[in-house]
């Protein structure tokens, strides 16, 4: 086997490059998770949410807020990387998993949760 090399399959060969690799899994950074954890903070104020989950894998980093922990997300928030030069690496998703926005900022992709935080306080 030759230094930088690394064989998966029989007769096949990965390359690795210094301070190339890719992540083991995507995350938040500190301040896209303290504006996250900061509008479920205000929601749960609110009384519109209970609980949340977090998942990170290679692809994706997502947040799932719940209104009560046995039911589906009533909102799930989804970084993908990859999707940065595309459609945007934010993704809001509703309940029933339909789009409800896609963006390159974290602040514009939570715009409709905002809106309704500020609904859900004006009553």
């Amino acid at each position: 086997m030759q230094h930088g090399k690394v064989s998966a399959l029989p007769g096949s060969n990965i390359v690795s490059f210094p301070g190339q690799r890719p992540p083991n899994q995507v995350g938040f950074d500190r301040q896209e998770l303290a504006r996250i954890l900061d509008l479920y903070g205000r929601m749960v104020a609110a009384g519109e949410w209970r609980d949340y989950a977090m998942n990170f894998t290679r692809e994706c980093a997502s947040f799932a807020a719940f209104r009560r922990t046995a039911d589906v997300p009533q909102m799930r928030l989804e970084k993908r990387p990859a999707l940065r030069n595309r459609q945007g690496m934010w993704a809001l998703f509703g309940e029933h998993g339909q789009v409800l926005k896609r963006g390159q900022e974290l602040v514009n992709v939570l715009a409709p949760v905002e809106r309704r935080l500020v609904k859900a306080v004006e009553e």
